[in-house]
C-alpha cells in the first residue's frame, strides 16, 4: 500500500506515526461495497498508511433494530492526530451518507476510533480506548484477527475479554474488503 498524500489539509499531523484500529460497521445499503470504499478512502487519509484488513463478519445488532451489520478493523499507521483522525472518519461517513437520528440508527457506514497507538484519550469528542471495545464480539474478534495478541491502554491483553462475549452472535464471512 502506498503512503497518503500530505498538505493541504486541516487535518494535524504529527512527527511520529501511531498505529490505530478503526472500526468499520454498515447494515443499509450495499454494505460490501461501502465497507470496501471506506477502506480505501481511509488508505487514502493524508500521513497514512493501511497496515491490515480483518476478514469481515456479519452480526446481529445490539440494542437496537434493524438489519444486520457487516463489520470488519482495519490498521492503520497514521501521522494523524487522534483528533484529526476523527475527524476524517466523520467527514468518510458523511460522504457515504451517514445520519444520526438516534441513537443505535441503522447506518449507512460506522467507523469508530478504537485504538491510538498506546493512548488513552478521554475528552469531550473523543475517548480511546473505545469504551465498547471490550463489550462487542463484532469489534473484539476482528481486531483480534489483526493482532491476536493486543493489548490495549488500562485494559491489558485483549484476548482473554472474548469468552465473555460468546453469547454475541458473529458469523465470519469469505468476503474481501481490501480488494478493488
Amino acid at each position: 500500500m502506498k503512503l497518503g498524500h500530505t498538505g493541504g489539509d486541516s487535518r494535524q499531523t504529527s512527527a511520529a506515526s501511531v498505529l490505530a484500529y478503526i472500526g468499520l460497521g454498515a447494515n443499509l445499503g450495499d454494505m460490501a461495497e461501502t465497507l470496501r470504499q471506506a477502506v480505501r478512502a481511509l488508505a487514502a487519509l493524508p500521513g497514512t498508511r493501511l497496515v491490515a484488513v480483518s476478514p469481515a463478519y456479519r452480526s446481529a445488532p445490539i440494542e437496537a433494530g434493524g438489519p444486520d451489520y457487516l463489520n470488519a478493523v482495519v490498521a492503520l499507521e497514521t501521522g494523524l492526530s487522534a483528533q484529526g483522525l476523527l475527524q476524517a472518519l466523520q467527514e468518510i461517513e458523511q460522504a457515504h451518507g451517514r445520519e444520526r437520528p438516534y441513537v443505535n440508527a441503522p447506518r449507512t457506514l460506522d467507523l469508530d476510533l478504537l485504538l491510538f497507538g498506546q493512548h488513552t484519550i478521554a475528552s469531550a469528542t473523543l475517548t480511546v480506548p473505545h469504551p465498547r471495545l471490550t463489550q462487542r464480539a463484532f469489534v473484539l474478534r476482528p481486531l483480534l484477527d489483526i493482532d491476536s495478541g493486543l493489548c490495549a491502554p488500562s485494559l491489558g491483553p485483549l484476548a482473554p475479554y472474548l469468552p465473555a462475549l460468546a453469547e454475541q452472535e458473529i458469523e465470519g464471512l469469505s468476503l474481501s474488503l481490501s480488494g478493488r
